[in-house]
This record gives structure tokens, C-alpha cells and sequence, in this order.
């Protein structure tokens, strides 16, 4: 019976990590909001509320139908549309029963 053959596994091609002495930033980095970590008082279900920050729904116009507590809290919306998304409290502003979804306004136009 013929001598098993031992298995050869080549050395890395990585380079070696930076030095002990120097300091590595991401270029990158991104900053977290600890605010968001208290959430914005006074919501409750059924409030009307304005989505802030950015993102897909920003700006809209929609109702709370569930509040979930955390360690950041979070209420899941329905906008005026229809949709339906989970946001964070924080990026929740109340609005009034009567106000609608921003738009152009009558004082500002091309002429200003």
C-alpha cells in the first residue's frame, strides 16, 4: 500500500495588516443618532404624524397604528397612500387634524 500523500496548502497572498502604530479610519464612518434612543414623547396610537428624515415616505402624512418600545423605539405607520412601513419615533413629527401633505404654496413661485 502506497505511502499517503501530504496535503500541501499554499501561504496566504493577503498583505499584512497595517502597523501597530498607526491609527485606521474608515473613510466611511457614519455618526448614530443617541437621541433616537429616548424616542419623541407624546405619541400615542392614532395620532396623525409627519415622517421626517429621509428616505422613501420623508414628508408624508400618515396615522400610527402600533407602538413598539425598545431599546429604540418604533411605530409602525400607515400613510395617507396606503402603505404601510415601521419608522422611529424620533423621525415622527404630530400634526394637526386638518393639515395635508406640504406642497408648493401661494407666495413662492418663479417671480420671487
Amino acid at each position: 500500500m502506497p505511502k499517503k500523500r501530504r496535503v500541501f496548502i499554499p501561504p496566504k497572498r493577503t498583505p499584512p495588516g497595517p502597523p501597530t502604530g498607526e491609527v485606521v479610519t474608515r473613510p466611511a464612518a457614519l455618526s448614530i443618532n443617541t437621541s433616537a434612543l429616548e424616542g419623541r414623547p407624546g405619541l400615542a396610537v392614532g395620532d396623525r404624524v409627519r415622517i421626517l428624515g429621509s428616505g422613501l415616505y420623508a414628508g408624508e402624512i400618515a396615522v400610527i397604528e402600533r407602538i413598539a418600545g425598545g431599546v429604540v423605539p418604533a411605530a409602525s405607520v400607515r400613510t395617507e397612500a396606503g402603505r404601510s412601513r415601521t419608522v422611529r419615533t424620533i423621525d415622527l413629527e404630530p400634526v394637526g387634524p386638518g393639515q395635508l401633505t406640504p406642497g408648493p404654496t401661494a407666495d413662492t413661485g418663479p417671480g420671487d
